[in-house]
């Protein structure tokens, strides 16, 4: 594919660097325009996902690299993605993977892409796609220049824009429930020698906490930490593996926010990651040790009690 042409009256781009977008369709890359305009940003490529790698090596500046994947692209996306994510680790270009349903194609994605750098998102709406590319382009914007910036006459433009952007971003993720920057660790101790709790006592809190929904409106009661950390533990005692897409329907929340809380539980040291050892491309989560005992030893105080 070759360079894709954004000229618009209606929209100003402030002479900032271009969005280079890699999709495995039309469809998909149509889906991916409307934040990068919402963002004031353009379009300086239609990469298909083979070729783009290629093009990524060769990219002196970008706002960021966009990733719109509605289909497997097998050992190209493959490429793709692990490429990106060494150019955002080293601070070369920010990202956004942007990945239709909560299948296969999503574990191949989160098996290359949970716990890095790169902005995950998976069937989002508007909001999340503008928040991801927002908190992305800011962070390219904040990036030092080797230019003189005190000459450019846009920069003071450039900055205004930048802080703008923050602020928009913020609010989005607040308004989608995602969680803050990581905290101290959550984990307090726990009581030594927890009695072992029942995998049907917790399927049975599980069910009880889903069946709110039949009478409330379902967003009321968003807790994805606490939905994560029981479908876990379920599996824990169960003996059971957790594929990625499997744990953000467990919790109920859409599938960006429960990837940003995974994200984040990951890093404050609840979740642990375990590759497939049968497929590549899957990993799944697990409860880490500490994190288990915890559950234990508050299932032992809280005792007979029903818990929600």
């Amino acid at each position: 594919m070759d360079a894709y042409s954004t000229d618009r009256d209606d929209v100003t781009y402030f002479n900032q660097a271009p969005v280079l977008v890699a999709a495995s369709s039309k469809a998909a890359f149509a889906r991916a325009l409307p934040a990068i305009h919402a963002c004031g940003l353009r379009v300086g490529a239609e990469l298909s996902i083979a070729d783009a790698s290629e093009r990524i090596e060769r990219q002196v500046s970008a706002s960021a690299i966009w990733v719109e994947l509605d289909g497997d692209c097998g050992a190209s996306s493959d490429e793709l993605l692990a490429n990106i994510n060494r150019h955002v680790s080293n601070g070369r270009h920010g990202a956004v993977v942007s990945v239709a349903g909560s299948g296969s194609l999503l574990d191949a994605a989160a098996a290359q892409l949970i716990g890095s750098p790169v902005e995950l998102i998976a069937d989002a709406d508007e909001a999340e796609r503008v928040a991801a590319l927002a908190l992305v382009s800011t962070r390219s914007l904040r990036q030092p220049r080797l230019s003189d910036v005190a000459s450019d006459h846009n920069a003071e433009r450039l900055r205004q824009l930048s802080d703008e952007v923050s602020r928009i971003a913020s609010t989005l993720a607040r308004l989608s429930s995602v969680p803050s920057s990581p905290r101290p660790p959550v984990l307090k101790a726990a009581i030594a020698e927890a009695p072992p709790v029942s995998a049907e006592l917790v399927r049975s809190i599980i069910r009880a906490r889903r069946l709110r929904a039949r009478f409330f409106q379902e967003d009321l009661f968003a807790d994805p930490a606490w939905d994560m950390l029981l479908d876990l533990f379920q599996a824990e005692i169960a003996q059971l593996r957790v594929p990625v897409s499997s744990l953000c329907i467990a919790a109920a929340v859409p599938a960006t926010t429960a990837l940003r809380w995974l994200k984040t539980m990951v890093e404050q040291g609840l979740f642990v990651r375990r590759a497939d050892p049968h497929d590549g491309r899957r990993v799944f989560v697990e409860l880490a040790p500490k994190a288990g005992e915890a559950l234990r030893s508050f299932f032992a105080e809280v005792g007979q009690v029903a818990v929600i």
